[in-house]
């Protein structure tokens, strides 16, 4: 094999190694995601694009000479089985010989082409859905944060409505209770007018009394300095 399908080889069997790598699900997206955001990933992929188009079509190149080295050899095999002199088992050899490395090469470079394809698509998906889960889970932490938020309100609201409710029911208690010691008050009062009235009236039931004694006592006295005089 020569250098430059070495090389090839090589660069394929990377590729499948780190498509392997991306693939486990060990790793989290956003691990990779941050791994792929490093310093030295970020001085790299600022010109990825050119790096990405440069080596893509290297490889279409090499994918390009492969297939026109595969028709080429498979002409020649055609015209050396067609041929009815000068045909030699070395030759038929040879020719299937270069037929297999074209063959090789085509297979080897049409690997490598994909695998660079589908690392630059799967590193892009895997990027969109570290960012997605990202944006996903500041998305539930703020709608929790708004819930909690609610809740708490909703929960002072009920609290406040509970402190309204008990000092309405304290009001009609105290107005309750204003009343009742009112209608005692004025119970009272009516007991305290009708005994002061009875009280009155023995006071005046007294007084007469006492008067028609007065009157008694100066008509004996009366009576009795008339009997001294006789």
């Amino acid at each position: 094999m020569s250098i430059q399908w070495t090389l090839i080889a090589g660069v394929m069997y990377a590729e499948l190694a780190v498509t392997v790598l991306l693939l486990i699900p060990l790793i989290s997206p956003s691990r990779w995601h941050s791994i792929f955001k490093s310093r030295f990933l970020r001085s790299i992929g600022n010109m990825s694009h050119i790096y990405f188009k440069v080596f893509l079509g290297l490889l279409s190149l090499f994918f390009l000479d492969a297939i026109r080295e595969m028709r080429k050899y498979s002409h020649e095999l055609g015209e050396q089985t067609q041929g009815q002199h000068g045909y030699h088992l070395d030759a038929e050899m040879q020719a299937h010989m270069r037929l297999f490395r074209a063959q090789r090469n085509f297979y080897i470079s049409g690997f490598s082409l994909f695998l660079w394809v589908v690392l630059q698509r799967l590193t892009t998906l895997i990027s969109r859905l570290a960012v997605s889960m990202a944006e996903s889970e500041a998305a539930m932490k703020q709608a929790k944060s708004a819930s909690d938020a609610a809740q708490q309100l909703l929960q002072q609201e009920k609290a406040g409505k509970e402190e309204d409710q008990q000092k309405e029911a304290n009001v009609s208690n105290e107005i309750k209770e204003l009343k009742e010691e009112n209608h005692r008050l004025v119970a009272e009062r009516d007991a305290a007018l009708k005994q002061a009235t009875a009280v009155g009236r023995e006071y005046d039931r007294l007084l007469e009394e006492h008067a028609k004694l007065q009157e008694d006592s100066k008509k004996a006295s009366g009576v009795v300095e008339s009997k001294k005089d006789d």
